[in-house]
């Protein structure tokens, strides 16, 4: 267990394989936190510099009073990155995390040399739906969205599954605050002007089933980027490293492949 004391926050991180290794960088959805990862950590190459990071509100990480910034969430990132001494790393983001990446790409493309852009956009949802989502917390917890949030993250036959109880034990686990904040960072976020600048290997992931982020929002943004490529993974919902984990893992490791970076 390690904390990256930044000044204005203590963020909760793990490191991972080859210490030398070039490093892969992962931050992960609104209401997770660095475990869900876990299940693809052993199938990605041995040579690789693996770090996961909670970002601030969720899980080992310190949570501030809501609501938050996405520039914050980025210039977290970026402190980060500069604390472990990381410089060209690929970042991986699903959801939030990966507004995370595009914000970070744009600001400090020293620190990025390629990204996946995971059931991700420039822009998710509308301001009034967020609002609405930080009142149902405010007013009743986060066990008041779980089930609805259940359905847009994976796919019915996953819901079927006894598995799914320990993804809504981790969502409604989760400080309060830390998801009311990181919904107002995703509501004031629109991408898709900077975004639209970037020039960088990009992958885009996305899940059949996704409720969150479909299908075609996740190819609308990483179509912004000259030369990326995307990558549907079928019968998964918003998190398909969960229900699809050989598949992502294999997806994930051939860019890695194909940029020279393992």
């Amino acid at each position: 267990m390690h904390y990256a004391d930044l000044g204005h926050i203590k963020l909760h991180y793990l490191e991972t394989g080859s210490p030398d290794g070039p490093p892969l960088v992962f931050a992960n959805s609104l209401g997770t936190d660095l475990r869900l990862w876990a299940p693809i950590l052993p199938l990605l190459p041995k040579s690789l510099r693996i770090i996961r990071y909670d970002k601030r509100g969720h899980g080992l990480s310190e949570c501030p009073r809501p609501p938050y910034s996405m520039g914050a969430l980025v210039q977290e990132a970026e402190s980060l990155l500069d604390y472990l001494k990381v410089k060209e790393c690929v970042f991986v983001g699903l959801s939030i995390g990966g507004m995370i990446a595009q914000g970070l790409a744009v600001k400090r493309m020293d620190l990025i040399r390629g990204m996946v852009l995971s059931n991700t956009a420039a822009k998710i949802g509308q301001a009034s739906m967020w609002d609405d989502r930080i009142k149902a917390v405010q007013t009743d917890g986060i066990e008041a969205l779980a089930d609805s949030v259940m359905e847009r993250w994976f796919s019915k036959n996953f819901r079927d599954t006894k598995e799914l109880n320990l993804w809504r034990n981790m969502l409604i686990r989760q400080p309060s605050h830390g998801y009311m904040g990181c919904s107002a960072a995703i509501s004031g976020t629109d991408f898709f002007t900077p975004t639209s600048g970037l020039r960088l290997p990009t992958l885009g992931i996305a899940g059949s089933e996704d409720g969150s982020t479909p299908p075609d929002l996740v190819l609308e943004t990483v179509d912004l980027i000259p030369g990326s490529s995307f990558h549907l993974i079928h019968g998964a919902g918003h998190l398909p490293c969960i229900e699809k984990p050989d598949e992502y893992a294999k997806v994930v490791t051939k860019f890695l492949t194909d940029i020279g970076h393992v």
